[in-house]
């Protein structure tokens, strides 16, 4: 393990219920960074969807790509990456209760404060999700 939740928590702003990576397995910085979200049954996000069918809202999947993107992307701990844009997302298996999430994100260009990644979501060796994601990188505000 590169970074657990304490490590992560140092680099990204997200707290509970919201942060969405559990671990950090892999990184190569400013190219590449592997993170897991074990999905739990315990998820606020199932009470509602959907009640006796729980699926993991494709949005937050997308959402734990970009904060595994904000790991690679802020690294140095005194930047946050704001979402600019999501392009080309897709949807190819439900994500449920019980599955882990594998977190594959890559740099495509950084300059100056803007970059721009490519995600998938994997469980197991089957593609959850994809998509491309932009972010602009603000100073840190005091905590």
């Amino acid at each position: 393990m590169v970074l657990d939740s304490e490590g992560i928590q140092k680099i990204l702003p997200h707290r509970y219920p919201f942060l969405l990576v559990d671990r950090i397995v892999e990184l190569e910085s400013g190219q590449r960074v592997v993170g897991i979200k074990n999905v739990s049954a315990n998820e606020p996000f199932f009470v509602g969807h959907f009640p006796g069918r729980p699926i993991m809202p494709g949005v937050l999947i997308v959402e734990a790509l970009a904060q595994t993107a904000g790991i690679l992307m802020g690294e140095g701990g005194d930047r946050i990456p704001l979402f600019m844009g999501i392009d080309k997302a897709r949807f190819r298996r439900q994500v449920v209760p019980g599955d882990q999430l594998r977190l594959e994100v890559e740099m495509v260009q950084s300059r100056r404060n803007i970059c721009k990644v490519n995600g998938r979501a994997y469980v197991g060796k089957e593609l959850a999700a994809e998509a491309g994601i932009m972010a602009m990188m603000v100073p840190r505000e005091a905590e």
